[in-house]
């Protein structure tokens, strides 16, 4: 193999952080390339040394001229493809025993660059952000087929990122049949998720796992819910026992589909949801004359807002919105309640996010007590050497004083 590949001979220094494990290669960190390599194709890479490092996926269209799949000179074969989706699925088994719903594959975080696979009860849907993946997508279809025997696979190839490939937007059934949405189970609540229309692959799996660690704090609990969308954190805190819970989320459709989920698990009694922005909403609620003191009436907020931040450059407009919205929860919460607080933006980190919150704190006049740190569920595994893997990051606080 190593006569026939091309091979990306990396400059002098650029080696320390592919040995470590992250598996993106940019065209600055290229020294020279020993033969015309065709985009998508696998190539080899070495050092300056022409030490050998790996193989990986060719793209001179893409900022990431080459995403390492393996450190061992091996060919990209269907076989391949299968026994490292299947090595993905154990892992799932083995960190979501009881799950029917979970990712399966997390690109980089299963040496998969450009690869995620969600699997929605008996539905599987896959997208494929680098060409190199896109080019064996058929192979992949097969290897899902083979190992799941799902009722449906769904492409939805339609992120934005895929642009940066040189890649199409496509949106599709691949396999089987799907009639419109379906009900897939988290932790005993069912939730019906539009797997054709919905955001991402249909929904967010990623906090699957906090959705319970949150509601523990929900028992007889007075809760409001910002950012709900189809009602995950409100539903399992309505089912652990609250006494009411207000869901607010900005798009019409989510709250309806919200109010839905509530009635199919029989939680309608004690979950309300209502269209609004949230940061509207916020401000309006904590608003006070001259003189009014106002009253806390929630024992737990939830804050899970869409990322603020798409860049580093729109990173200090998005701590001030974190810093807002903060500032006007931690208003509204009650002595001894709890703020439930995340960040899914890559580009701020779990230390600046806290301190955005401490600088609310301090702002409205409230000493919190860290109770818990929250991290996205384990399908979504960290690969530390790659920090593009760790996004999600949250915190619970109650108020001390």
């Amino acid at each position: 193999m190593e006569k026939t590949l091309p091979t990306v001979i990396l400059r002098p220094g650029e080696a320390e952080r592919i040995l470590a494990g992250h598996p993106w290669i940019y065209k600055g960190n290229i020294l020279r390339i020993t033969s015309p390599a065709e985009d998508g194709a696998l190539v080899q890479v070495k050092d300056h040394r022409q030490r050998f490092l790996g193989v990986g996926f060719f793209n001179s269209k893409s900022k990431i001229h080459v995403r390492l799949l393996d450190t061992e000179r091996i060919e990209i074969t269907p076989a391949w493809l299968e026994e490292k989706i299947r090595l993905a699925l154990r892992l799932r088994m083995k960190a979501l025993s009881g799950a029917t719903s979970f990712r399966v594959v997390n690109a980089e975080s299963d040496f998969l660059s450009g690869l995620i696979v969600d699997k929605y009860e008996e539905v599987l849907v896959f997208q494929t952000s680098s060409l190199g993946m896109d080019l064996r997508k058929q192979e992949i279809i097969e290897a899902l087929k083979r190992i799941f025997c799902p009722r449906a696979v769904v492409e939805r190839n339609d992120i934005p990122s895929r642009k940066f490939e040189g890649l199409p937007e496509i949106h599709q059934i691949v396999h089987g049949t799907l009639e419109g949405p379906i009900t897939t189970t988290l932790n005993d609540i069912r939730i019906e998720v539009d797997l054709l229309g919905g955001h991402k692959t249909g929904y967010y799996l990623d906090q699957q796992v906090n959705y319970q660690r949150v509601a523990h704090y929900a028992r007889e609990a007075n809760v409001l819910d910002c950012f709900c969308f189809l009602g995950g954190f409100a539903l399992h805190a309505a089912k652990a026992g609250a006494r009411q819970i207000l869901g607010l989320e900005q798009s019409a459709e989510a709250v309806a589909a919200a109010a839905k989920n509530a009635e199919r698990n029989d939680l309608s009694a004690n979950c309300s949801f209502e269209s609004t922005n949230v940061f509207d909403w916020l401000k309006v609620q904590t608003a006070t004359r001259p003189n009014e003191k106002l009253v806390p009436r929630y024992d737990l907020i939830i804050l899970d807002p869409p990322s603020f931040t798409r860049n580093r450059a729109s990173v200090p407009d998005a701590l001030r919105g974190y810093k807002e919205i903060h500032l006007r929860a931690l208003k509204l919460l009650k002595r001894d309640g709890v703020l439930a607080t995340f960040c899914c933006s890559h580009h701020v980190d779990a230390n600046t996010f806290q301190e955005v919150i401490l600088e609310a704190a301090y702002d409205a006049h409230r000493i919190l007590r860290k109770i818990e740190t929250y991290s996205q569920s384990p399908d979504h595994p960290v690969i530390p050497t790659i920090p593009e893997t760790e996004y999600l990051k949250g915190f619970a606080f109650e108020i001390a004083h």
